[in-house]
């Protein structure tokens, strides 16, 4: 039975990945690290006591709308596919060349890697000076952060934990109910 849950995920994912909305909720979903991304930017000198925060928001935000590009680049690839088949007669690339597909497989886990490294790394860089003066003391100038940068890192941070934790709880919530039918299954 646990295999027929994973099939019927799979078939639900994919018709959902291909469909016209998905995209455009991904380009929804594109905001937030686009909004990182030109905050860091905006900010880059805005923050002398971690400098790094900033650079954390650019770089988080530029690899995160990169990871989330490859969905898009895969559901248009895809889209195409029924139409390239029939005009080479059933012949696809990816059958011959089945590297690619690794390759781009392999780049979207090390892309995930990094992120979720970086994510750790940006608790780090952005708990570490809380709670920051948010205008230049008169004694030492350099020990400030912009607070528009520092409570936009702090929120993407906690949105990240919220949803990071939903996640969490949205997986045992699953695993749970496809132990509980397949024992119901054997009964």
């Amino acid at each position: 039975m646990p295999g027929g849950v994973e099939r019927a995920c799979h078939w639900c994912i994919s018709k959902i990945a291909s469909s016209a909305c998905f995209v455009f909720l991904l380009f929804a979903f594109l905001a937030l690290p686009l909004s990182m991304a030109f905050t860091g930017m905006k900010f880059l000198e805005d923050c002398p006591l971690q400098p790094l925060i900033p650079l954390y928001l650019l770089e988080g935000g530029f690899f995160f709308t990169l990871k989330a590009s490859l969905p898009l680049y895969d559901s248009t690839r895809m889209r195409r596919l029924p139409a390239k088949a029939e005009l080479i007669d059933n012949d696809d690339d990816d059958d011959q060349h089945p590297c690619r597909r690794d390759t781009h497989r392999y780049y979207a886990h090390l892309l995930s890697l990094f992120l979720f490294l970086w994510f750790i790394l940006g608790n780090y860089w952005v708990f570490a000076i809380y709670p920051p003066d948010f205008l230049p003391p008169f004694q030492q100038p350099q020990d400030y952060c912009d607070k528009t940068l520092y409570l936009f890192a702090v929120a993407v941070l906690l949105l990240s934990h919220t949803l990071l934790g939903l996640l969490v709880l949205g997986s045992g919530c699953v695993y749970m109910w496809s132990r509980w039918r397949s024992a119901a299954a054997e009964d």
